[in-house]
């Protein structure tokens, strides 16, 4: 994930050329971003903190309606970190944020899961430079350098750990609807990606 400030994300945002923004924004059905205003959706998706709440529930989910009041309701959350956050002090302050607006008699329990810190790829290193070059050779178009926000926390723990800096790359498309009912991943995809990493173990090895 690329820094707020980064120049270096500057230049790739620029390399990706103009309408981009719109046609993400365009695939999910949008046309207006929300968020920061002095930021854009891209450097919004690819550098900031995030908070989203994944689902809701409580009181009557049936057909039709009840005059019923719930008497509890809950929220499942995630949180996307950036480097420089650590993920404890977040639930804490997440915790304390939602316990400081608690009515008289009402209370919050707090389930959590797992957690890990956000990190950065060194693009200038000669791991990343290698495997650009064995990209280019194989589509034979230079490959676009994207801040990403998935969650991957053996990534962040092989570098916290072990020391070892990991580089990730994509074969899939926009329209493979990953974890979604009817993922898929074309054969295409499949096959440049086994010779494409074929290119970067040869690069690798100088």
């Amino acid at each position: 994930m690329l820094g707020p400030k980064d120049a270096t994300r500057a230049r790739a945002l620029k390399t990706l050329g103009a309408g981009v923004e719109a046609a993400w924004l365009g695939a999910v059905g949008l046309t207006h971003a929300s968020g920061e205003r002095d930021l854009s959706v891209l450097e919004q998706n690819w550098a900031r903190p995030t908070a989203e709440i994944n689902g809701i529930f409580g009181g009557y989910q049936g057909e039709g309606t009840k005059t019923v009041i719930p008497s509890e309701c809950g929220a499942k959350l995630t949180f996307r970190l950036v480097p420089g956050q650590d993920p404890q002090r977040v639930l804490e302050g997440f915790k304390s944020f939602v316990n400081a607006r608690l009515l008289p008699d009402a209370k919050a329990e707090f389930v959590t899961g797992g957690a890990s810190s956000g990190l950065t790829v060194p693009i200038d290193a000669p791991f990343v430079v290698a495997a650009r070059k064995a990209l280019e050779a194989e589509f034979g178009r230079k490959p676009v350098l994207a801040g990403c926000g998935a969650s991957i926390p053996v990534v962040e723990a092989f570098e916290r750990q072990l020391g070892l800096k990991t580089l990730l790359v994509g074969f899939g498309l926009e329209d493979d609807r990953i974890h979604s009912p009817n993922e898929k991943f074309e054969l295409s995809c499949f096959h440049r990606g086994m010779r494409a990493e074929a290119r970067m173990l040869a690069a690798f090895a100088g």
